[in-house]
């Protein structure tokens, strides 16, 4: 308890899944959390269920502008912003012969642009507050190829990279500020049941993000464990980096 006491959090698609997730465990560890969502209905109730010490706003990542009016208004209510963890993100079904334009560019704008924008505003801000951990969530499909889901290889490979422009870029200017990537394998979140309801259907395979057959699936916690770490002074050391949390998926041959 109070590893995070006395920190200010954004955390992005916070209505549920991974998001839900670590803004409760965020508040378990003392954090006052700015929860944020294009769902507003379940966003509103996690936060209720939480208490006092989590809020919720409504927050389309893929606008900048919505982003400058959500993290000044943080600053301004509760002083400063410590924490933005990156969550949200969504996911279609399409390889590289079959995405489509429509899908590819939600995909896209949902967690690179958001992810950007994110980060952008999370710098401006935290520069002049002593500094603050930025938490982006990527993917192991940035590591290894995927087919069946190409955009968001495509998008969590983008997530990656701009990760270590960001740690690299703080670090040179001096302004104590940390950005770190996480890396799961397949959790057992909303996002990840329905894409492998529907590559069952499509393929009579029960396949979900993992490119082969799903024999073990994490929980939401597993990934929260590490956010509430990468968030807390205990990693202070830890900067650019890409954390695989994947139960060894990702080096195992053929991910079998």
């Amino acid at each position: 308890m109070g590893r995070l006491q006395g920190k200010v959090a954004i955390i992005t698609g916070a209505a549920k899944g991974l998001g839900e997730a670590d803004a409760r465990m965020f508040v378990r560890e003392g954090a006052r959390v700015v929860m944020t969502d294009v769902d507003r209905e379940n966003g509103e109730r996690v936060a209720a269920e939480i208490g006092e010490m989590a809020e919720f706003r409504y927050l389309d990542v893929r606008h900048d502008a919505e982003w400058k009016v959500l993290v000044d208004d943080v600053v301004a209510r509760h002083g400063k912003l410590d924490i933005l963890v990156n969550n949200a993100g969504v996911v279609e079904l399409g390889d590289i012969e079959t995405q489509t334009e429509k899908d590819y560019r939600f995909i896209m704008a949902v967690s690179a642009d958001g992810t950007w924008f994110g980060c952008q505003h999370a710098v401006r801000v935290m520069k002049e507050s002593g500094g603050g951990s930025i938490v982006n969530m990527a993917s192991i499909a940035s590591v290894q190829g995927e087919s069946a889901v190409a955009a968001y290889c495509a998008a969590k490979g983008a997530v990656e990279g701009l990760t270590r422009a960001v740690a690299v870029h703080c670090a040179k200017q001096g302004y104590n500020i940390r950005c770190n990537s996480i890396h799961p394998a397949g959790i057992l979140t909303p996002m990840v049941i329905e894409v492998g309801r529907q590559a069952a259907l499509m393929r009579g395979a029960a396949e979900a993000l993992n490119g082969g057959p799903v024999t073990k699936l994490g929980e939401p916690d597993d990934i929260a464990y590490t956010v509430v770490f990468l968030a807390s002074d205990e990693s202070k050391f830890i900067n650019g980096a890409a954390i695989r949390v994947d139960d060894a998926k990702s080096v195992i041959a053929g991910n079998a």
